[in-house]
């Protein structure tokens, strides 16, 4: 546990931000999870046992971590705004049944030519989202 703790620190500390305990307690827990939350879900999470964030902490936090590249979003479904804490290049799988979110490992598609594209366009990047049935979800169904 301790050791976890230092590594959350010493990433923030890293990327030259104040070690707050807000920014600590968000980053902290998306690090622990894989479910790429909304901030909503975050903040219900670190209000579980006591009401102590508030919104407006989470997006603060959130902002000062994506900025430090340390947290992206993800727009995965219109008008929600998620968050990971794997900031390596990597792909989505998005259940359509229950909306579950799984990481995609980068090398699993072959890689997109961004210089093929027609003239005037110029792409920062790209990422690839598959949708289907989870392992849960297809059982369900059987």
């Amino acid at each position: 546990m301790q050791k976890q703790a230092d590594q959350v620190i010493q990433a923030l500390q890293t990327k030259g931000l104040r070690v707050t305990p807000q920014r600590f307690a968000v980053y902290a827990n998306l690090l622990a999870r894989a479910d790429h939350p909304t901030a909503e879900e975050i903040l219900s999470d670190l209000n579980q046992d006591a009401p102590t964030s508030s919104q407006a902490t989470v997006y603060s936090s959130l902002h000062a971590l994506q900025t430090a590249g340390l947290v992206r979003e993800v727009f995965l479904e219109e008008g929600v705004c998620r968050y990971d804490a794997n900031v390596a290049p990597h792909h989505h799988f998005q259940c359509k049944a229950c909306g579950k979110i799984e990481d995609i490992a980068w090398e699993l598609f072959q890689s997109v030519d961004l210089q093929n594209l027609r003239s005037g366009l110029k792409a920062e990047g790209y990422e690839v989202t598959v949708y289907g049935s989870c392992d849960a979800c297809t059982r369900e169904n059987r």
